[in-house]
């Protein structure tokens, strides 16, 4: 008898591939931000979009913090249109990245999500800032 894991077959390898590339469009990692701000790299503009009592009790240093609810043509006006959204929020937890997406993405903005929040940044014993 297969194991839970194995119970259904695995895709194949160009489902896979595909797969996984696929979702590199959509998403990055606390350890790729990390580097790109501490190497002078960052050509994106990291949001935090939790509520703002939340962002001052800590958050990365150089996030621009717009909670999810707020963003919309006026609160991104002063971004050109090619410019490059990463969003995160408190965690895998939490899907306030994913209603920011939404939102971004509806106002025709490249967006990508940073996958583990606060939680990973923290887990990667990278510091948060305090305001």
């Amino acid at each position: 008898m297969a194991s839970p894991v194995a119970r259904i077959p695995a895709a194949s390898s160009n489902r896979a591939l595909a797969h996984f590339e696929a979702l590199l469009e959509f998403e990055t990692d606390c350890w790729d931000v990390h580097f790109a701000m501490s190497n002078q790299r960052q050509d994106f503009v990291l949001l935090d979009v939790r509520a703002e009592s939340v962002f001052q009790s800590g958050h990365i240093k150089g996030a621009v913090n717009l909670p999810h609810g707020k963003i919309n043509e006026q609160s991104i006006a002063a971004y050109p249109a090619e410019t490059l959204f990463v969003v995160y929020c408190a965690g895998p937890h939490c899907n306030a990245t994913e209603k920011a997406a939404i939102r971004l993405a509806k106002l025709e903005r490249p967006v990508k999500k940073m996958i583990g929040g606060v939680t990973g940044w923290v887990d990667e014993g990278f510091q948060l800032h305090t305001c």
